[in-house]
């Protein structure tokens, strides 16, 4: 019912900036929640951010202060903009979404809706 796209990833330099977008359709109720994610070969998905209708956002240690997490429109489509991006960056990234909850956290296990990723590589 809920459709996610993500988009903006590629290749940069150590230090670099990236800016993805996730466009989402379906059913809104299921989208209270949205999220990042990411997954390098040989790892556990991994919690990037997330933020819900009211603008509550939270962010995985690794990327506080680098990465920052936003919605914009009536389509509650959420960005990630990355700053400083370090080679330990590199992944796939997901967007992934949740129907309403008091609260949720960066647990893959929670999100039920999910999109074909986009990679960021970051070369040293």
């Amino acid at each position: 019912q809920v459709q996610l796209v993500e988009s903006g990833g590629g290749s940069v330099q150590a230090g670099g900036s990236m800016r993805l977008s996730c466009a989402a359709s379906g059913n809104s109720f299921s989208t209270y929640w949205m999220a990042w994610f990411r997954q390098a070969p040989g790892k556990e998905r991994e919690g990037v951010a997330n933020i819900n209708r009211a603008g509550v956002t939270k962010y995985a240690e690794s990327v506080k202060g680098r990465f920052t997490i936003s919605k914009d429109g009536a389509k509650n489509t959420p960005y990630l903009q990355m700053n400083s991006l370090k080679p330990e960056d590199t992944a796939m990234y997901y967007c992934a979404a949740r129907g309403p909850r008091v609260w949720l956290d960066l647990d893959a296990a929670d999100y039920n809706y999910w999109g074909q990723g986009t990679q960021v590589t970051v070369s040293s």
